[in-house]
């Protein structure tokens, strides 16, 4: 038996409350981890936005998919689903915050760090997060008390509701949104310098790296090119000088300025697609993956903003403007994650990266569900 992170987002956790509680869903990037899923394995459930632990399951069953509505009315999202069995499942006023000393003092992935030290949120970036035996039967033995003896933990309504997205109208029927708390990205968030410029290239390199190592032929724009070659020319690793793609020239042309492409040796097919956010607005890089799904929505492409963590919620936060829940291919944050350098640096190093498929970055992105 083992434990896995479930993630909620408010509106979720409101959504499973009201349900009959019997199937806990997940999207399909994270089908192979829900593949290593066995039944009498348990789920330690989390609200991310107010840092709460919420809840443990045991799964009954294998995953399977089922597009049925359940969790969304219509174009429902998490079609992985599991059969399980709530052993707690609290009322918001009851839910655990990670904070509590009793908590935040035990856990080894918060113990020996402050309060205000955000590297402990790597344990809950993503769902199905396999935790310690030890950490999750801690986990388990509060959440159970106090299912039978309840400690208050209030949250204001005002406090809660302004975490659940509005509702408008898109192509495919009603979609969550939520408008950023900073409307802006203000000049002074993004420091512009020769040294944050090198940094930028760098990463761009190291995603073209592990791209090449996978087995896709790389593509870099020409205005990147030299630069970022020069921190690949010791692995004599090529990049493409013109684009196998067979495109009309609007979507080229968009598809040419992205920062990394990844392609499959066929050459007809983009596999996935980055964009490297370090001394630009956020919304640059969304802007031209949006500009790529509006003139080809049937594209089926993988997208990921790579930024500083310290962007994390800035990125996660833009994924989910108004404007980009209404692209005719579905809102972007069905294909758009966020991947941290941190993140990026480390697979780069990975010695059997040669072995590796391309969905090893869902252990690494982080959906707009993460948001914490």
């Amino acid at each position: 038996m083992a434990y896995y992170i479930n993630l909620f987002s408010p509106a979720t956790y409101l959504k499973f409350t009201e349900s009959d509680q019997s199937v806990s869903g997940f999207s399909k990037s994270q089908r192979t981890k829900a593949e290593k899923i066995k039944p009498g394995d348990k789920f330690v459930c989390y609200m991310t936005k107010l840092s709460r632990w919420v809840g443990v399951f045991e799964v009954l069953s294998e995953c399977y998919e089922d597009d049925s509505p359940l969790f969304e009315e219509k174009n429902d999202p998490y079609v992985i689903r599991f059969k399980v069995k709530p052993l707690a499942w609290l009322e918001k006023d009851k839910t655990v915050p990670i904070h509590h000393p009793e908590v935040w003092n035990e856990l080894s992935f918060t113990r020996e760090l402050e309060h205000t030290d955000l590297t402990w949120t790597g344990k809950v970036r993503g769902s199905l997060a396999k935790i310690t035996k030890i950490d999750g039967s801690f986990l388990e033995n509060i959440l159970s008390r106090q299912m039978s003896q309840p400690t208050e933990f209030p949250i204001e309504d005002v406090e809660f509701r302004k975490h659940l997205p509005k509702k408008i109208k898109g192509p495919k029927g009603e979609v969550e949104v939520q408008i950023p708390d900073d409307e802006t990205e203000q000049a002074t968030d993004i420091v512009d310098s020769e040294t944050t410029v090198r940094i930028s290239h760098q990463i761009q390199a190291k995603v073209a790296y592990i791209g090449y190592k996978m087995g896709f032929k790389v593509w870099i724009p020409n205005g990147d090119r030299n630069k970022v070659t020069t921190y690949l020319d010791k692995d004599n690793i090529p990049v493409l000088d013109q684009l196998p793609l067979n495109y009309e020239e609007k979507t080229l042309q968009t598809i040419e300025n992205i920062d990394v492409l990844w392609i499959s040796n066929s050459g007809r097919r983009i596999v996935r697609a980055f964009e490297v956010e370090h001394t630009t607005l956020i919304y640059s890089g969304l802007l031209r993956m949006a500009d790529l799904r509006a003139l080809q929505p049937n594209m089926d492409i993988q997208f990921h903003i790579v930024a500083p963590y310290e962007r994390r919620r800035k990125v996660l936060a833009e994924i989910k403007r108004p404007v980009f829940a209404l692209l005719d291919g579905g809102a972007l944050e069905e294909y758009c994650t966020f991947i941290s350098y941190d993140s990026i640096s480390e697979l780069a190093k990975d010695s059997n990266l040669e072995f590796l498929k391309e969905d090893v970055l869902s252990k690494y992105a982080e959906a707009v569900l993460t948001e914490d």
